[in-house]
């Protein structure tokens, strides 16, 4: 069974966790090279949008067969899961693309670190709902009990986690404009789809994937200021 980020308040900076890798070599959606991808994408305007929709249909071509081992593309959990998968990998691959040596295809490059947030998203835990402006208008209430509430997290967990709940909604509200919460809260604890998304927000896709991308390096900045890394908010919500 498919189950969503556990602490879906951090999935915009949470650190990949290691797993096995499938590689997938599919036929892309053009003919560029791995010269070419790297210029599109670090370009702006119709280039940078026509590299994101091929890539976004590379990543999407190759997912079912990918993870056909642990989920056939028939099952209903099945398109959710290459949506949420879709927009982390393009706004992953944004945010690394200095660290692509070319020793493979870009495509392939592209593949493996979409395979690795799959098998995460597939590995975790369901987080409770609950509404990013809950944490985020008043900064005074204390999180919503659904946050914390873990029947077998002992008494240090559950203040590690509240103390954590509460500097990331300071984080939030203090980093973040209004539109970049806006989107993280329908994207990142709503679930509701990018073209959707984009929709109620009166944009497009891309222009919400730049929202996105600049939010999270806003975030990365501010953690590492508070001497805060994304692993240090998963581990507060994985031990018990």
């Amino acid at each position: 069974m498919f189950f969503y980020s556990y602490q879906k308040v951090s999935i915009f900076c949470k650190n990949l966790i290691l797993s096995q890798l499938i590689t997938y070599n599919s036929v892309t959606m053009s003919t560029r090279t791995n010269e070419a991808w790297l210029a599109d994408l670090r370009s702006t305007g119709i280039p940078h949008e026509e590299a994101l929709n091929d890539l976004r249909d590379v990543i999407q071509k190759g997912l079912p067969y990918a993870l056909s081992r642990w989920l056939s593309s028939d099952d209903p959990l099945f398109p959710p899961l290459v949506e949420e998968v879709t927009q982390e990998t393009l706004l992953r691959v944004l945010d690394q693309l200095d660290t692509f040596e070319g020793r493979s295809l870009f495509t392939t490059w592209v593949h493996k670190i979409a395979i690795r947030i799959a098998l995460t998203e597939l590995r975790r835990k369901r987080w409770r709902d609950a509404s990013l402006d809950e944490l985020t208008e008043n900064e005074d209430a204390p999180p919503p009990p659904g946050l914390l509430a873990d029947p077998q997290a002992s008494p240090e967990t559950s203040a590690e986690r509240k103390d954590m709940l509460e500097r990331v909604r300071r984080i939030l509200q203090e980093e973040l404009t209004p539109k970049q919460r806006e989107a993280l809260t329908l994207l990142g604890l709503q679930d509701i789809p990018m073209e959707e998304a984009a929709k109620k927000m009166k944009t497009n896709r891309n222009a919400l994937y730049k929202l996105l991308h600049d939010a999270r390096l806003r975030l990365k900045k501010r953690l590492s200021l508070e001497d805060l890394t994304p692993q240090d908010l998963l581990s507060a919500f994985e031990q018990k």
